[in-house]
């Protein structure tokens, strides 16, 4: 069976980019359009395998998702990574101490990506 990403970016462009690379390398991925609808999202599922999320989004931050999630429990061990054009270290440190399995910048190679998921969430 094939591993399932949410991808979370109020961006349709940056969603069909990852959709495009994952969906190449033989993932299930599922869209979210802000952080509120990943939150919704995740809420409903057991067969995540990882979230990919931006940082800056109406409604809902990346980081405010990430705190949500956390906060939540049902999810605790849920891998999440953020995928931005943010490069702040107190950003970065924010997600990191909410527990944020990575950070990778845009724009972004399909090759790191790609291998950045499969790390992660596994092949």
């Amino acid at each position: 069976m094939n591993k399932t990403v949410l991808v979370v970016d109020d961006s349709a462009t940056v969603r069909q980019q990852v959709t495009l690379c994952l969906s190449a390398a033989g993932y299930n991925v599922l869209e979210a359009v802000d952080g509120s609808d990943g939150v919704e999202q995740i809420s409903k599922r057991q067969d995540l395998a990882m979230v990919i999320c931006d940082v800056n989004m109406p409604r809902m931050s990346g980081l405010e998702l990430l705190e949500a999630v956390k906060a939540a429990g049902k999810h605790v061990g849920l891998p999440i990574v953020m995928l931005t054009t943010e490069a702040q270290s107190s950003m970065i440190d924010r997600a990191k101490r909410a527990g944020a399995k990575g950070w990778i910048l845009k724009p972004f190679t399909p090759a790191m990506l790609v291998a950045a998921v499969k790390k992660i969430a596994g092949a």
